[in-house]
């Protein structure tokens, strides 16, 4: 987090500090001040790197006073078990509702850098009266963590730096939790089979946000392109007490879930709407660029659609932005938006053989939201 410690001079330390104010790590980063003889004056260095310090010193350093200068900035570091121990399924449910239908934060559309022809960079600001929080997310499907992000949060009034927060573990968890949210509204009440497409890291986290916020559930199937990634799920699931499952052939998945959630980067979409039997709820996650879809022009003409957030997704979700410009739906065929189905402006679910789907591509009112509830100030 710091860096390489061997560039400073004398050694950083990072020593624990009195935790009762927070049941999770905080560090306090130390550092002894060198006083350097510089030409014929003398000045104080405070965490100079040493390439620098020998640079500029002409003669051996004054042996430093026997204090330890603490900066005055202190951090919180929330590291990726600390935020899933933060973030309860229920509780984080709860304070992404609030936070959607208060509708008072300040969330920028997110800058998306395609760093190669697969690789992507996602800076993803947001702020409301007490905090303001950057997320930096790489994608990167080739990787062995085709996803890994870091946030940033400080004081909105004063701009202070609170705490760096492991943005992989927030992003799996309040993207999960946001999808099983909107499941809550539009899935039907009787739901009983997930399928889940995908075997990647948020493919799990999806499971267990589902299971935990849709209590009809009671039998989990997992499909992906490698069957050994989905045995593999399917058994860390059952580990965690989930009636979990590898399924080998998709079409039959889709076919008798009731729950369809996709986890993937596909550019040819792996679910065809032929497939989904009166009353699916398709959730898709994934994609979050315009040439990929997870789900085909079919599908998305048979659902009621609803979005995490109307912009987000006329701009970024390939399922819709293909699908408009072929002249499949149109802007106005998107049902609602997740805040006003949850204000009750725009209705869920209205018979149990309707096809729903809920688009996410993300949005940082979500990471606002679960920083706050890490940080205790929700």
């Amino acid at each position: 987090m710091f860096g390489n410690r061997s560039a400073f001079s004398p050694a950083v330390s990072a020593a624990p500090i009195d935790r009762t104010q927070s049941t999770l790590p905080v560090y306090q980063l130390q550092i002894p001040p060198d006083q350097y003889q510089v030409g014929s004056r003398s000045r104080t260095v405070t965490a100079t790197p040493w390439s620098r310090a020998r640079k500029h010193a002409v003669a051996a350093p004054i042996a430093p006073p026997p204090t330890i200068t603490t900066l005055p900035c202190m951090i919180k570091v929330y590291a990726a078990g600390d935020v899933h121990a933060a973030l309860p399924w229920d509780a984080l449910a709860r304070a992404l509702e609030a936070a959607f239908v208060a509708g008072t934060a300040e969330v920028p559309l997110r800058h998306a850098h395609a760093l190669s022809a697969d690789d992507t960079l996602l800076l993803m600001p947001a702020w409301n009266a007490r905090i303001v929080i950057t997320k930096l997310v790489t994608v990167m499907p080739a990787a062995a963590a085709s996803v890994q992000a870091t946030l940033l949060a400080m004081d909105r009034a004063s701009g202070t730096p609170l705490a760096l927060i492991d943005g992989e573990a927030l992003t799996l968890r309040r993207t999960a939790a946001t999808s099983a949210l909107a499941a809550q509204r539009l899935a039907r009440s009787d739901a009983r089979t997930l399928l889940v497409v995908g075997s990647g890291r948020l493919a799990g986290w999806l499971a267990r946000a589902h299971a935990a916020l849709q209590p009809s559930l009671e039998r989990v199937v997992v499909w992906g392109r490698r069957p050994s990634a989905a045995q593999a799920l399917a058994d860390d699931l059952r580990r965690d007490g989930l009636p979990a499952a590898a399924a080998h052939d998709l079409e039959d998945a889709v076919r008798t879930a009731h729950i369809v959630s996709c986890a993937t980067t596909a550019k040819e979409p792996p679910v065809h709407g032929t497939w989904l039997s009166p009353g699916t709820h398709l959730d898709l996650v994934g994609s979050f660029r315009r040439d990929m879809r997870e789900a085909d022009d079919v599908a998305v003409q048979r659902a009621r659609i609803v979005v995490d957030t109307c912009s987000g997704a006329l701009a970024e979700a390939g399922e819709l932005v293909q699908a408009i410009e072929r002249g499949i739906i149109a802007p106005g065929d998107i049902h609602a938006d997740l805040a006003q189905l949850l204000r009750g402006e725009r209705p869920g679910r209205t018979s149990d053989d309707q096809i729903t789907l809920f688009k996410s591509v993300g949005t940082a009112i979500e990471d606002l939201a679960a920083a706050e509830l890490a940080l205790g100030l929700g």
